[in-house]
């Protein structure tokens, strides 16, 4: 896993990118002040959601809340769930 600062990444933005979707690198980008967060590619975001929905029967037996996870996933994936951009 990859670490850099944001500015770095915002610099290197089509490296990094590159490196998430045709190598599977995940990378983790530092901003001063706030949490860091991972860029991962759409297939492995939708693997982990996969799995935490697959815990969460395993764990509760309860497919109501697993469901909601592959809702917003499933929406997400149609277009349907809304985006943000960030000001930083």
């Amino acid at each position: 896993m990859k670490t850099m600062t944001y500015s770095e990444s915002r610099a290197r933005y089509a490296e990094v990118l590159n490196a998430v979707t045709n190598d599977r690198e995940e990378v983790v980008i530092t901003r001063a002040g706030h949490e860091p967060v991972v860029i991962v590619s759409l297939e492995d975001y939708e693997s982990l959601k996969e799995t935490a929905y697959l815990a969460d029967i395993a764990r509760n037996g309860n497919e109501g809340s697993a469901n909601r996870t592959r809702s917003s996933t499933d929406s997400r994936a149609t277009g349907r769930a809304a985006s943000t951009t960030s000001t930083d």
